[in-house]
């Protein structure tokens, strides 16, 4: 976020998304404004001196490392001062040690910049301008030992004498060189002198010269941009420059390029039609290429190439102008002053804001001080230097307390001895009960962590997004009932989170002795942890030598990872809460977030992350919900996890009992699997790249083996390019190995990015289902599994063998599904992530039709949850498949042969009439298309070849046992003709009850073990089998 944009965000004034119509605040005919800029310093640099443009500048002057600027200022009379403002109270002279050096040199100061201007040095160091000479000094201070303060010197590293009189300066990586800045200075007839620090490089008389312009550098292409006096913008190459002929006067360089040599040609030009006050090609970031040109009566935005991306037409006369980064993408601020006192800040063209000087600015920078960042430093030309900043005070009203009533000291002094006698007793009771022991441990840790921010944060990264970033103590008691020789504390929080000191090495701890350990927690990376807990563990030996471990938890202040910040209306990612009360004020839910908060009736609440992201808490002002809403789906959990939280202490502080949670739905599984399959994406590309690392390291291995043979070799041999082949393997492996470690940091940032949303939608599944402690716990293990990710064991397989378990036991559509054992087979990456989205769904699915979580082995047998011929569930899930395929068992023959065992033709069969067989072949029918619906799933998954195997053999099998079985009746009708009615109906029922039953069922179960894929053809052919079979056995029973 830009320096401007946050302290008009901080103030209240500016809203981050949405800016408010500048013409309230401003009229641009008189050129009033509401708002004046805030004097935050001030000074009024001598007296009759003249000041310009090149006059101001800001830097770590001193190299103090701290990245504060120092405001460094020279004049027209030759004042050099260099100035550390400290805030003042409005109506207060500026302190005397804000300004560290002024010093009278001889010649009047023309310009003065900062940067890496000595060779073989890495510091900073000033570039001083003077009509005839270009000094270069270092300025560094020394710590007094009275009260005065440091001591600040200014010491002359080198200087150049010019022959031409210089007009204006600009400095840069000249040519790409990267390591150290050069200097380029303009001449009052036209010339460019180029120095390489302490020495001269050449010098170049720019064509068609009349007037000198503004210089400015573009460092993206190597060019030179000026405007002549033909009133054109114009663009030189470095390269250009530098090969171009030479020559020691004007008139020597007109010949010669009239004559021979190489003419100085520009690389482009565009027609301005008026004088330009200043140049900017600013470089913010790679993205960023934008040439900025204000010119008397409009501000010109180019491309590098010179082709105009934008034109805004001013109505006033500016003085001065400063482009500066941008919050939004492909676009750039811009601060511009004008003679009516005003300073303006544009979006590209669109005026975001205005503010009212007390002086016209002929300078202007930005500057970060210790107590405020993104300063606007401006300074006129009669010597008012001005430190500001935008929008309106804050007010600083409260609310005066209330007078309480009087205490009764006499009450309270009752109340306390009764109070003191019920611990008394309690503490006697239980003395007695458990013994004291037992109780106790050898070593106790508590921890307290600090209700307010570090004042000065231990922090590894200082800013994120132009935000500090803060830290918070963390104390740790460490109290000993025995004497222990040396524990040892280790702290351990997730990632990205860090402290200040990992491990501690406690001192020998006595009887009853206790120690105190603290450090200071904060966030390192630029994305929000998954969770704000800590864990905290002692080792130690007891004194016979046993090694214990005490544990002990904390919990992190949700201002570590983010800030108050204005709500946001809109957002892509919703989730409702209800609540069975009526709804509360969120600025009493939330008392630490409330520095940014607009809405007074506290309806509305905005945090901003560190990170970047943005969520908004919205309660309604009728119903009991409460709306978090975010731009990011897994930046939700955190503030919804708060929200719970602090629901939960706040309705239990005023007493109510019954307070509860809730979430209507849908469960969010599509925005959840888009975070699932990009932590996938990133576990493939580790993958591809560790097999591209692993081949090109075995060429290189090959290579070298080559060339070392080449150079055993008594006789030389041409290499055959083999050494530049060889240096192209090894820069590939580089490479490489460069992506690969680009893309862990990207699989470690999108793995905490997992864990957020598993926990986002572990918290909306409990809601919703009003899950136990119990149940939360199995679903939390079930989704959690991992707490590293790593090449041999991933998220995505843990998850699915864990998710798929829970289906096949607990969550079984009925008790004769649920697996009798546990799968053990390997555990191997997935191909995609289609399976597990799946067996996710159908985990919500079933939860929402009454299933419940549990590891007990008693009640994985509940009422069925889902029936085959029931219709689909939430979201449209089929029932799962491979709850039946994966299994090594055979449940489903099983219960396919208990059911063909109750239709099997009994004695009353034979003697009901035909219409009644027909209705026993329709039932029969039915319940096979039952068994055909419950495994359509796995068969689908075979493969066609063996589709058509499965569907030649059983064939021949059904035809050989239907033959078998006509035989076996016929002899029967003939015995039952033989013997009597009772007989002949109790031996037919035998042979043909038991006997091809048992082998109908040996010979399906033989070979549906063999070959699973067949299972659903050798069901259809034994049914059949056996609705040929009832028609003889009807026969014979009417005969």
């Amino acid at each position: 976020m830009s320096p401007i944009n946050s302290f008009l965000c901080e103030r209240g004034i500016v809203n981050k998304t949405k800016s408010y119509n500048p013409s309230c605040v401003w009229d641009t005919e008189s050129g009033m404004s509401l708002f004046k800029a805030r004097d935050w310093w001030a000074s009024v640099l001598g007296e009759g001196e003249e000041f310009d443009q090149g006059c101001l500048c800001v830097g770590d002057l001193d190299n103090s490392g701290s990245g504060y600027d120092k405001i460094v200022v020279g004049s027209y009379m030759g004042m050099l001062r260099v100035f550390s403002p400290q805030p003042v109270k409005p109506g207060e002279p500026s302190p005397a040690d804000s300004q560290l050096l002024e010093v009278q040199l001889r010649d009047p100061v023309i310009q003065v910049e900062v940067g890496k201007f000595v060779s073989c040095s890495d510091l900073l160091h000033l570039a001083v301008l003077h009509p005839r000479k270009l000094s270069v000094y270092s300025v560094s201070g020394t710590a007094g030992n009275v009260e005065h303060g440091a001591q600040y010197q200014l010491k002359l590293i080198y200087e150049h004498n010019l022959q031409r009189t210089a007009f204006n300066m600009t400095y840069g990586t000249f040519g790409g060189v990267t390591d150290h800045q050069s200097l380029c200075i303009q001449s009052m007839d036209g010339m460019l002198m180029f120095f390489e620090q302490e020495s001269y490089s050449f010098g170049r008389f720019l064509p068609g010269f009349l007037l000198p312009g503004p210089l400015c550098y573009c460092c993206r292409t190597d060019t030179f941009l000026t405007v002549s006096s033909a009133r054109q913008l114009e663009s030189y190459r470095y390269e250009t420059l530098a090969v171009a002929t030479e020559a020691e006067t004007r008139q020597d360089a007109d010949q010669l390029s009239k004559s021979a040599g190489k003419r100085l040609m520009a690389d482009w030009t565009l027609v301005l039609g008026e004088q330009a006050l200043d140049l900017c090609a600013p470089s913010f970031s790679p993205t960023s290429s934008s040439i900025f040109v204000c010119g008397e009566r409009n501000l010109y935005c180019l491309k590098d190439n010179g082709q105009i991306r934008f034109m805004k037409k001013l109505e006033y006369n500016p003085s001065c102008f400063l482009p500066y980064a941008s919050v939004s993408e492909d676009t750039t601020n811009i601060l511009l002053g004008n003679h009516n006192n005003m300073l303006l800040v544009y979006q590209d063209v669109t005026l975001k804001w205005a503010a009212q000087l007390s002086c016209s600015p002929v300078a202007i920078r930005l500057a970060n001080f210790p107590d405020l960042r993104g300063v606007v430093v401006t300074l006129s030309s009669e010597g008012h230097l001005q430190c500001s900043y935008m929008g309106t005070d804050p007010s600083f009203f409260s609310t005066p307390k209330v007078d309480s009533r009087e205490q009764d000291y006499a009450q309270m002094d009752t109340e306390m001895k009764s109070l003191q006698r019920v611990i008394r007793e309690a503490t006697r009771s239980q003395a007695d009960i458990l013994p004291l022991a037992d109780a106790e441990e050898d070593l106790t840790v508590t921890t307290t962590v600090s209700n307010k921010m570090d004042t000065i944060s231990k922090a590894v990264i200082s800013d994120m997004e132009g935000f500090p970033v803060p830290s918070v103590t963390v104390k740790i008691k460490v109290k000993s009932r025995c004497s222990l020789p040396g524990p040892k504390l280790t702290v351990c929080v997730q990632p990205p989170l860090a402290v200040s000191q990992e491990q501690f090495v406690l001192e020998p701890l006595g009887v009853g002795s206790t120690t105190v350990v603290a450090f200071s927690a904060f966030l390192n990376g630029p994305y929000p942890p998954a969770d704000l807990t800590g864990d905290v563990a002692v080792s130690y030996c007891t004194s016979t030598g046993i090694p214990r471990v005490a544990q002990c938890q904390f919990c992190l202040p949700l201002r570590l990872v983010c800030r108050p910040s204005s709500p946001s209306k809109n957002a892509k990612y919703k989730i409702t809460v209800d609540t069975n009360n009526p709804p509360v004020n969120l600025c009493e839910v939330f008392p630490d977030f409330l520095e940014q908060s607009e809405d007074k009736e506290g309806n509305a609440l905005g945090f901003h992350f560190l990170s970047g992201a943005h969520v908004t808490v919205l309660a309604s002002k009728t119903s009991q919900r409460y709306r978090i809403q975010s731009e990011s789906f897994e930046d939700i959990w955190l503030v919804v996890k708060e929200l719970v939280q602090r629901f939960d202490h706040h309705f239990a502080r005023l007493g109510v009992k019954d307070f509860q949670n809730s979430f209507a739905g849908p469960i969010p599984l599509a925005e959840y699997f888009e975070t699932v399959d990009h932590h996938f994406e990133l576990r493939v590309n580790a993958e591809k790249y560790q097999d591209l690392l692993s081949e090109r390291a075995i060429q290189f291995r090959a290579i070298q083996r080559r060339l070392l043979t080449r150079f055993k070799d008594k006789t030389p041999a041409p290499l055959q390019n083999l050494d530049t082949l060889m240096e192209g393997t090894y820069r590939q492996v580089i490479a490489l190995a460069d992506a690969a470690e680009e893309n862990r940091a990207c699989l470690d940032q999108a793995f905490a990015r997992l864990r957020s949303a598993t926990h986002l939608l572990i918290l909306l599944v409990t809601l919703w289902q009003g899950l136990s402690t119990d149940q939360k716990a199995i679903l939390e293990a079930t989704l959690l599994p991992l707490l590293q990710d790593t090449p041999q064991l991933g998220w995505e397989e843990s998850v699915d063998a864990a998710v798929s378990h829970l289906l096949r036991t607990c969550l079984s559509r009925s008790p004769k599904d649920q697996a009798l054992s546990l799968s053990t087979a390997q555990l191997s990456m997935p191909k995609d992530t289609a399976r597990l989205k799946k067996h996710i769904t159908l985990l919500c699915d079933r939860l929402g039709k009454g299933g419940r979580l549990s590891l007990a082995s008693e009640a994985n047998a509940p009422t069925p949850v889902m029936m085959p011929g029931q219709p689909h569930g939430v979201g449209g899930c089929e029932p799962i498949a491979e709850a039946v395929a994966d299994l090594d068992e055979p449940p489903i023959q099983e219960s396919a042969a208990k059911f063909i065992k109750k239709k099997q033709p009994s004695k009353k069969v034979k003697t009901k009439t035909d219409k009644e067989t027909k209705v026993k072949k329709e039932s029969a029918d039915e319940a096979v298309q039952e068994l055909e619906e419950m495994t359509e799933q796995p068969v689908t998954e075979v493969k066609k070849e063996k589709k058509k195997e499965s569907t030649k053999e059983p064939g021949k099998e059904s035809k050989k046992e239907s033959s078998k079985e006509k035989k076996e009746s016929s002899k029967e009708k003939k015995e039952s003709s033989k013997e009597s009615g009772k007989e002949s109906k109790k031996e037919s029922s035998k042979e043909s009850g038991k006997e091809p039953k048992k082998e109908s069922s040996k010979e399906s179960s033989k070979e549906t073990l063999k070959e699973p894929g067949k299972e659903n053809v050798l069901r259809r052919s034994s049914v059949k089998v056996k609705e040929k079979k009832k028609e003889p056995e009807a026969a014979a029973g009417e005969g």
